[in-house]
């Protein structure tokens, strides 16, 4: 058994203790289970649940509204406004601003990023206009950085002496460099760019990504190793100090959609975006394996509807949602009312479950043949709150059976959510569901 930071051989990690010196790792969680992988790895996530340290906003596990798959990082003023009139009194309590606020005209937004000034094209009144027509919808603002890193168009991109190095050589990779989060100037700068800039236009939540990485490690005295964590805990550092000095701040930890997904950094953040994987048939697979290593009610799962998609691609996606924290994005503006009304149930669906979503424990059963990326047969994931059961069901295709049966110890079905009406059952303790169709999706609601 082995487990703690890095060794020389693989990441090139030493530290020299000297005399009266000392130094501390982060404390390990070990547990020792007779059943099953999935009672494991609910006792490992359990003790994560106590390091939780969210604001009030977060305790009815609110449904956030992201507007990257719907202008894939070119925000404005003018498509937020029309965005917020079609999604106003849906249920959605959070609308995030994504990459590409800051871009400079001509600039890709990953070629610009460091430097954070608002685009005077995309917010010509200022974006402190567009975060009152956030709150006027009744939803809080939150706002994309990937504080950690510089584009090459920045400006700030030949302020080397700010970076890491190796070997004296400033990290660079194809579009990004990468600050020493230990550099009193770095700390002082991103203070302003980050900390000031949400603080003065009324900001309530902040998207941290970070779209690299800098391999093995940076300069440091003792090792490569050593640099790399000293500018993580650097990292973290200031994320306590966005928290402290951003009033109730909602922080997304999101990292590549997902390589962040550690105990630290997630007790550090109210939730984590789960994958970059928008819209993709194995998001529910996805989604479930998470369920075994971070607790549920931080995992953000895209839900990404286009206008054509059918109701039972809609119900698909949206039930994906009932297995973490529901993030829409898409074509909202140009869906029907068909459309919304399966969308509106689903939110409606997931409100009502999310009391079993933030508290319960969770059972995986999957039967489906082939890789991930192309699944056939179905899965379903059993969260058991004290109360109630949320079930939560997705067929793949092939050869599907004429029923689904899950095991289930409940007394009656409280509610159904799907795309149309399902033939759902229950009959010594199992959950049937009768001829499921072809790349479905579903949500039941039982009393224990």
């Amino acid at each position: 058994l082995s487990g703690g930071i890095a060794d020389r051989e693989f990441g090139h990690w030493m530290k020299t203790i000297e005399p009266n010196e000392s130094f501390m790792n982060f404390p390990a969680v070990l547990t020792v289970c007779k059943t099953d992988i999935d009672d494991l790895c609910m006792r490992l996530t359990s003790a994560q649940e106590k390091r939780l340290d969210v604001p009030k906003s977060e305790e009815s596990l609110p449904v956030i509204f992201n507007e990257y798959c719907t202008t894939w990082g070119n925000p404005s003023h003018e498509n937020i406004t029309a965005i917020l009139n079609k999604i106003q009194n849906k249920g959605i309590d959070y609308f995030v601003i994504d990459c590409g606020w800051y871009k400079e005209d001509g600039i890709p937004w990953d070629r610009g990023m460091g430097e954070y000034i608002q685009s005077k094209t995309l917010f010509p009144s200022g974006i402190d206009k567009t975060v009152e027509e956030i709150n006027k919808k009744g939803m809080k603002a939150g706002i994309w950085f990937e504080f950690e890193t510089i584009g090459p168009r920045c400006k700030a991109f030949d302020k080397t002496e700010h970076m890491l190095k190796r070997d004296g050589i400033p990290l660079t990779t194809q579009n990004r460099r990468f600050w020493n989060m230990n550099d009193p100037w770095v700390k002082d700068y991103l203070k302003e760019r980050v900390i000031d800039f949400m603080n003065d236009n009324g900001f309530e939540y902040i998207k941290v990504d970070y779209n690299d990485t800098i391999g093995l490690g940076c300069d440091d005295n003792d090792s490569l190793g050593e640099g790399l964590r000293k500018n993580m805990e650097a990292s973290q550092e200031f994320f306590k100090r966005i928290k402290n000095e951003v009033k109730d701040v909602v922080i997304e930890n999101c990292s590549s959609g997902g390589h962040r997904l550690e105990p630290s950094f997630m007790a550090l953040s109210s939730m984590a975006s789960f994958s970059d994987a928008h819209e993709c048939v194995e998001i529910p697979i996805i989604a479930a394996n998470l369920h075994r290593a971070i607790l549920p009610r931080q995992s953000q799962i895209w839900c990404v509807i286009r206008e054509n998609d059918s109701l039972k691609r809609i119900a698909y996606s949206v039930s994906a949602c009932l297995l973490g924290r529901m993030c829409l994005s898409g074509d909202v503006i140009n869906l029907d009312d068909a459309q919304w009304k399966v969308i509106d149930e689903g939110i409606a669906f997931y409100k009502r479950s999310a009391p079993i979503i933030k508290s319960g424990r969770s059972r995986l059963y999957r039967h489906t043949t082939g890789s991930d990326r192309h699944p056939k047969g179905y899965q379903a994931v059993v969260r058991e709150g004290d109360d109630e059961i949320l079930v939560t069901v997705h067929s793949f295709g092939g050869d599907m059976p004429k029923e689904i049966a899950v095991p289930v110890n409940a007394e009656n079905i409280l509610d159904v959510y799907s795309h149309k009406d399902i033939d759902v059952k229950i009959t010594d303790n199992m959950l049937i569901i009768s001829n499921p169709e072809e790349f479905m999706g579903c949500g039941i609601l039982l009393k224990k």
